[in-house]
């Protein structure tokens, strides 16, 4: 078999990736007995009506239509409240374990799906191009323990997303039984006197050594959601329950590209967002890791403030994201939405994003963040000691 003909195989046959680990470093960083959860908010979330500036008049006057009813919003304070189907987080926001930031973003947005995102992996300036995720340079500078199974885990996607590029040892799986599955059909003995298919191999190896680790076989007393946000985040747990260990899971709700038919649409993956995060907190609390794990969304932008002519909103810029976890200092952050002097049609950014990578790099795992940030970015005080 011709060595094009054999990857093409590989390549189609697996939907996994594990990229080849790095070279063994004498230093590691203990910090990553902490854990960070990142849950991707695909497509866009509309910030304005996950947290809702309900006193505000002229977010009602721009969503004639969408607008989340004042009587309907969770009420948080006296200005802004949250979108009626995140009632599963309000325990969370009353033990101060849930912190709101708001007006996140980064300066000369971008609006196109594939490159903002991309900005948003590599924590990169919106006119410099990189191939490698920010986690995958912390790693690099920091390596997480060589013991541990994994640096990180994707679950829901093939994209690599914050952990892409060389050097990361980065796994990337749909559910634990498929993972274990797929691992053991690694058999390197088949790759004698071929160089191009013992590095194939070899890298399977890898990940079979690595699901040897990450069995999806624990207990678990707490109820996950049905749906495939539900399945990922009993996957999550699983993975979180082994005692192999990862320093980093990143998770992917989809659907959030909401031009058209918003309301019904988005008020079902709030429900899930927010179900989803009462069964991770319930799956690590039964672990004895919540108070251990950081839990942060990211999306590429937010939506525009003023509705559009089909019941949806377009791409937007700033936005509003949530930090969870037993040591986290609940509460508002940042700034709140100032619709009467918008950019463009788009809300200005009062938080640039970095600041929330530099608030997981530093201040939970106390490792430097200015290289993998390229430059240095003051984090938030969402943390208790």
């Amino acid at each position: 078999m011709k060595r094009r003909d054999f990857l093409k195989i590989t390549a189609g046959a697996a939907s996994l990736a594990l990229l080849a680990p790095r070279f063994a470093l004498a230093r590691t960083a203990s910090g990553y007995e902490n854990l960070l959860v990142l849950v991707e908010l695909k497509g866009g979330n509309d910030g304005l009506n996950t947290v809702v500036p309900y006193a505000d008049r002229t977010y009602y006057s721009l969503r004639r239509r969408l607008a989340i009813k004042r009587d309907d919003v969770l009420q948080l304070d006296g200005r802004t409240g949250l979108h009626p189907s995140l009632a599963a987080l309000m325990p969370l926001w009353q033990a101060r374990e849930l912190a709101v930031a708001q007006g996140v973003g980064y300066p000369q947005p971008n609006l196109s799906h594939f490159r903002s995102i991309e900005i948003w992996d590599t924590a990169s300036k919106s006119d410099e191009y990189r191939a490698d995720g920010w986690l995958t340079r912390a790693f690099a500078a920091s390596p997480v323990p060589q013991h541990y199974a994994a640096d990180g885990v994707v679950i829901g996607s093939q994209d690599l997303g914050p952990l892409a590029g060389t050097g990361a040892r980065a796994i990337a799986l749909a559910n634990t039984q498929q993972f274990e599955r797929q691992a053991r059909m690694a058999q390197p003995g088949r790759a004698r006197g071929n160089s191009a298919l013992s590095h194939v191999m070899k890298v399977e190896a890898d990940v079979a050594q690595a699901a040897a680790g990450l069995k999806g076989d624990h207990d678990f007393r707490t109820s996950f959601p049905q749906g495939p946000f539900g399945n990922a985040v009993k996957t999550a747990a699983q993975v979180i329950a082994s005692p192999a260990g990862v320093a980093a899971v990143r998770l992917t709700l989809n659907g959030f590209d909401t031009h058209v038919n918003q309301p019904n649409l988005h008020a079902n993956l709030l429900k899930q967002l927010g179900e989803g995060f009462v069964a991770l907190k319930s799956a690590l609390t039964e672990l004895g890791r919540w108070d251990t794990t950081l839990v942060m969304t990211y999306a590429e932008f937010g939506r525009r403030p003023q509705e559009n002519g089909s019941n949806g909103t377009d791409h937007g810029t700033a936005n509003a994201h949530f930090v969870a976890g037993g040591r986290v200092r609940g509460g508002l952050y940042g700034q709140a939405p100032q619709l009467d002097r918008l950019e463009n049609g788009n809300l200005a950014y009062a938080v640039d994003f970095r600041s929330l990578y530099a608030t997981a790099l530093e201040r939970w795992w106390g490792v430097p963040s200015a290289g993998a940030l390229g430059g240095r970015y003051a984090p938030l005080d969402v943390l208790r000691a």
